[in-house]
């Protein structure tokens, strides 16, 4: 199976002003996201706007990726569902797609189930895929916390292989890094890079990534390689933009950046919508201050 390390990019969806798939962006973003350094991508996660993607945009966007990437990076496909039959569908269609490597699903939303409704929920995608399984622990979307005691269960599936956790809680982190030597815990949330990797993490899935691949991805291999001087020196200059991508719902602020970048045109698909005026405004002053954008 394949082993996650390092930094990988959440990556956004790219849309045309009529709402179509921007497709030669999207190749463009995936192309540089390679040439600058990043470890692997995820396409149709909650960055790319998945929810709002139909059946056959969910497997163009994944298919798309694969073809641009051609094997010089893992692809982590998103599959999710707060119906456990569904994501077991998705998860199942998706694990077959040559160049997929490895799936990432996250807790099911809404239901609010409990423990117990999680693992199996999990332990059911798992037994319907060969792939690697990446669990997403993100309760600010999904109204439910995956506990480390969950986890651990979880763990013991042969190929439930890692978790993206987003959970904004170090302690739980360091717990689930102290409980399960040796699992696999990426960070899901940017600003938290370098407190996880601390605390035995071992990477992260980045939003901030979209628009500053290469600083992202030098700053985690820095801590991992136990350069803290270098780390917490990148860290210090990108804090601002990686807090500022989520003063708005994710992934309206990074959109715009990369917009503001001149990489894709700045579209949405409802419910995701253009920033209020004032919170772009104090956007572009982060994204400038951080030599983003001139």
């Amino acid at each position: 199976m394949v082993k996650l390390r390092g930094c990988g990019t959440a990556l956004v969806t790219p849309f045309l002003g009529d709402g179509s798939i921007d497709e030669k962006a999207l190749r463009s973003l995936v192309a540089w996201q390679i040439e600058s350094g990043i470890d692997f991508l995820v396409p149709c996660g909650t960055t790319g706007e998945t929810p709002t993607l139909s059946h056959d945009e969910w497997r163009r966007v994944i298919g798309t990726t694969i073809e641009v990437a051609a094997g010089r990076v893992p692809i982590v496909a998103g599959a999710t569902s707060n119906s456990t039959s569904e994501a077991v569908h998705k998860a199942a269609e998706v694990s077959r797609i040559q160049g997929v490597d490895a799936i990432l699903s996250a807790s099911p939303y809404y239901n609010k189930p409990t423990q117990e409704g999680q693992y199996q929920h999990f332990k059911a995608i798992a037994a319907a895929v060969d792939k690697p399984v990446i669990l997403y622990n993100v309760p600010g979307r999904t109204g439910v916390n995956l506990e480390p005691n969950t986890l651990l269960r979880l763990s013991e599936l042969p190929n439930i292989a890692a978790v993206k956790e987003a959970s904004g809680v170090i302690g739980q982190i360091a717990t689930v890094c102290s409980l399960i030597p040796g699992f696999t815990v990426l960070s899901g949330d940017d600003a938290l890079i370098l407190p996880v990797i601390a605390v035995g993490g071992v990477g992260v899935i980045s939003v901030a990534s979209n628009a500053i691949p290469k600083e992202t991805a030098d700053m985690t291999r820095a801590a991992l390689d136990n350069d803290w001087t270098l780390a917490r020196t990148l860290y210090q200059k990108y804090l601002a933009l990686m807090q500022a991508n989520f003063i708005e719902s994710n992934p309206m602020p990074v959109k715009a950046v990369l917009a503001m970048m001149g990489r894709i045109e700045e579209n949405y698909r409802l419910p995701m919508c253009r920033m209020q005026p004032a919170l772009r405004a104090k956007l572009e002053s982060v994204a400038r201050t951080a030599g983003v954008i001139k």
